[in-house]
């Protein structure tokens, strides 16, 4: 069993950072490839940021790229998203997902385990 937790969103004005954590436990060793995803209102759940086993490789969505960086720590089962120069069409619940191989892809659907969720609102 694997569980993935998120935590750091909230509220913030344009313009402005946040710094998201995804925090693994139970069978770790399980997990390869992680990567956040992101879900507005009536919209379905979109790729945002992925990174390998190793953080060797990393893929951004366009929308974000230049603005967001993932990261991970497996000494500390963690993964990161920075996220700077916020805009208001980036207000979503985002997610952390893992999956069971090394190869980072932008389908939700290849992701094995996925956190509850934490909403991020940025105010215009």
């Amino acid at each position: 069993q694997v569980q993935l937790v998120e935590s750091g969103g909230g509220l913030v004005q344009a313009g402005g950072s946040l710094r998201l954590s995804c925090a693994a436990s139970g069978s770790t060793l399980s997990i390869y490839a992680m990567g956040w995803f992101r879900q507005a209102p009536g919209k379905e759940r979109e790729f945002v940021a992925g990174i390998s086993q190793r953080g060797t490789t990393s893929r951004y969505a366009d929308s974000v790229k230049g603005r967001f960086t993932i990261s991970r720590d497996n000494v500390k089962s963690m993964m990161y998203l920075q996220m700077n120069s916020l805009e208001p069409e980036d207000t979503a619940v985002y997610y952390c997902g893992g999956r069971n191989r090394n190869v980072v892809s932008l389908r939700a659907d290849d992701y094995n385990y996925w956190g509850p969720g934490i909403q991020v609102t940025v105010s215009s």
